[in-house]
């Protein structure tokens, strides 16, 4: 059976060929894009959290509240900005769209 670990560590392919073609098609908005990209600091963030948690406390992350909320503040970060990438781009477009009439 696959640990967790391990499928933590093998669904990076996925998304990186996921960002891949998502900055290829030049069609996801800037900031969302820049949002996407965040999760990567996340992850980077979250790695050695917890294997400091592990080592330090001899706990998961998720049981050393300042850790672990000190890296969710990454995947928090992330979703706003994908968040606020596509708000703006709807609000564009919308605004063109007022425009042509």
């Amino acid at each position: 059976m696959i640990s967790k670990d391990t499928l933590f560590a093998v669904s990076l392919f996925p998304y990186l060929g996921f960002l891949y073609f998502l900055t290829r098609s030049k069609q996801t908005p800037r900031l969302a894009l820049i949002g996407f990209y965040i999760l990567l600091v996340f992850v980077a963030v979250t790695i050695p959290a917890g294997i400091y948690a592990k080592v330090h406390y001899g706990e998961k992350l998720a049981n050393v509240d300042w850790l672990h909320g000190g890296a969710e503040v990454f995947l928090t970060l992330s979703n706003i900005v994908v968040v606020l990438g596509f708000s703006e781009a709807i609000r564009k477009r919308q605004k063109g769209r007022e425009m042509g009439r």
